[in-house]
């Protein structure tokens, strides 16, 4: 399609006319209509014009794109696409906030903090999912979070989190009926700052000082390509090294500020846990992060 779109038709020579212009042709007696008129009906043919090709090329593009690049920041949409895989989530809002409270990542927040209850922040569960008990989307200990650590490693990381403790741990987790198994966790310090110091002891972005269990080699997903997709949210993205275990387990960091999220989805047997899901599931909660 050319960068610009004539709004008159014309005829080469030889061609056959268009009825409207033969219509014309065979009618030279009738009045000709006023210049306003004229520029009024070319502009709606162009706008016509225009609006079609935008939705066809919105209609191509909503099959392949995987990240949100226009949503309205109080309403995400669940990004439900049947047939590539993708989770069917609700309808997601973000939260109220208390009288005069900024967002994240607003001129009038330089400390980059989420005003909002945690655990309203979290990304809510898909349509067919089996809710996890223990994760129900509520506040958790941080003996639940290490948890999903080596065994050999918790104690450190127990260590690091007393030197630097989270304010609160919020997280929530379920089963899809394919076996996949998602988790979520929010970590909330009392401060950007204190977050930065976290991530470089992890190591996350780096060599992944601490992986978590059955996860020991891992590496960067190259296919992830929404790295700052969202505003003021920078996320690390990685998948188990092949060969892979009994299971696949695919899992990543997202640093919002004052917040720092783990997400996990871990699947058995050698098809693994799906890429597209996961990524999804990873941009929708960082949009509620940002």
């Amino acid at each position: 399609m050319s960068d610009q779109m004539s709004d008159q038709q014309t005829v080469e020579p030889g061609s056959v006319p268009s009825a409207e212009a033969a219509a014309t042709t065979l009618s030279p007696a009738a009045p000709e209509a006023p210049a306003a008129a004229r520029a009024t009906r070319r502009a709606l043919r162009a706008v016509g014009r225009w609006t079609a090709a935008v939705l066809v090329f919105g209609g191509l593009g909503a099959g392949t794109a995987l990240a949100i690049t226009s949503a309205e920041r109080g309403d995400v949409p669940g990004l439900a696409t049947e047939g590539d895989g993708r989770w069917a989530y609700p309808k997601l809002s973000l939260p109220a906030l208390p009288a005069g409270s900024p967002r994240p990542f607003t001129e009038a927040n330089a400390a980059q903090i989420h005003h909002a209850d945690l655990r309203e922040l979290l990304l809510p569960a898909p349509a067919r999912s089996t809710p996890d008990k223990e994760l129900n989307g509520g506040w958790v200990k941080q003996e639940r979070f290490l948890a999903e650590y080596r065994a050999e490693d918790r104690d450190e990381l127990d260590q690091l989190l007393t030197d630097i403790p989270p304010r609160h741990i919020a997280a929530r987790g379920w089963t899809m009926p394919d076996g996949t198994r998602a988790r979520i966790y929010l970590l909330r310090f009392d401060s950007a700052g204190a977050v930065t110091d976290v991530q470089r002891e992890l190591s996350i972005g780096v060599t992944m000082r601490w992986p978590l269990a059955g996860a020991e080699e891992v590496a960067f997903d190259t296919t992830w390509k929404s790295t700052r997709a969202v505003e003021g949210v920078a996320s690390y993205v990685f998948t188990v090294k092949a060969p892979q275990g009994e299971e696949h387990l695919r899992q990543a960091y997202a640093v919002a500020g004052d917040t720092l999220a783990l997400i996990v989805h871990e699947r058995p047997g050698k098809a693994g846990a799906a890429r597209i899901p996961f990524q999804q599931t990873v941009i929708l909660q960082n949009q509620l992060l940002g």
